[in-house]
């Protein structure tokens, strides 16, 4: 597999995760305003100060960002992220932005969260609706998303929806008590959501495997697919040291 040249920016965060990937893959790096060369395979962190406009225009691309599970600890403050430490785990996927999913790994990295889900609340009477930042709208194009995913939602289910955004007074935790399922794009809170014993639905290509909007009224998660997404996501420390790489090498994404 071909290594590749790693695209770092001047955010704290993009910069330790890119130069951990690069020493753990014996990989050159290269200052995002100073890349030409998309014929070459790259590597970063999000999609933000100009790697999101190098991942479109190149042929092959490593994407890192927050993990599925047992993320870095994170505030938001006026729809911005930040990120209080890098204990967590960070997703890496090879051309696109998350995994699928579909696989076939044991529970070994799953379990090593020692993570509790509670039973499926099979009470819970609204369906919350997790809408994107502002960011992700535009880089996603998803403008009108929250419109079409109600209009999705409604030809299977009536029950009553909730708006729920990084702006919203009430807290995600207090709403996912009472909530029959969690619908979103793309959001990792749809794994939080799972946690809590509410089934997540995804309107977003890739992860529409997880599951899908006409199955909300089925209500049911499928826990072996967190086994294969536990193994889609490192630590800074298994980045760093050639683990996540080898992996990567070894195994088609």
């Amino acid at each position: 597999m071909e290594k590749p040249i790693v695209l770092y920016t001047d955010h704290y965060t993009n910069r330790v995760i890119c130069h951990s990937f690069a020493q753990g893959s014996d990989s050159l790096m290269c200052h995002v305003d100073n890349f030409t060369e998309f014929n070459k395979t790259i590597a970063t962190y999000g999609y933000l100060r100009g790697t999101g406009e190098v991942i479109k225009k190149s042929k092959n691309f490593y994407y890192m960002d927050h993990g599925y599970f047992n993320q870095s600890s994170r505030i938001f403050e006026k729809n911005k992220t930040k990120i209080l430490n890098l204990d967590g785990y960070f997703r890496v996927t090879f051309n696109d932005f998350w995994s699928t999913g579909i696989n076939d790994k044991p529970s070994d990295r799953f379990n090593k969260l020692k993570l509790k889900f509670k039973t499926i609340n099979n009470n819970g009477n609204y369906i919350i609706i997790s809408e994107p930042t502002s960011d992700a709208k535009d880089y996603y194009k998803l403008h009108n998303w929250t419109e079409k995913t109600i209009r999705e939602i409604k030809k299977y289910s009536d029950r009553k929806i909730i708006l729920h955004n990084r702006s919203s007074k009430e807290k995600l935790n207090d709403l996912l008590q009472n909530a029959w399922a969690f619908v979103s794009d793309h959001s990792s809170a749809g794994f939080l959501a799972m946690q809590e014993g509410v089934p997540a639905y995804f309107t977003n290509k890739t992860l529409k495997n997880i599951g899908k909007i006409e199955n909300i009224e089925k209500h049911d998660i499928d826990y072996s697919i967190l086994n294969n997404l536990a193994y889609e996501q490192w630590t800074v420390a298994e980045i760093k040291s050639g683990e996540c790489w080898d992996y990567l090498s070894n195994n088609k994404l």
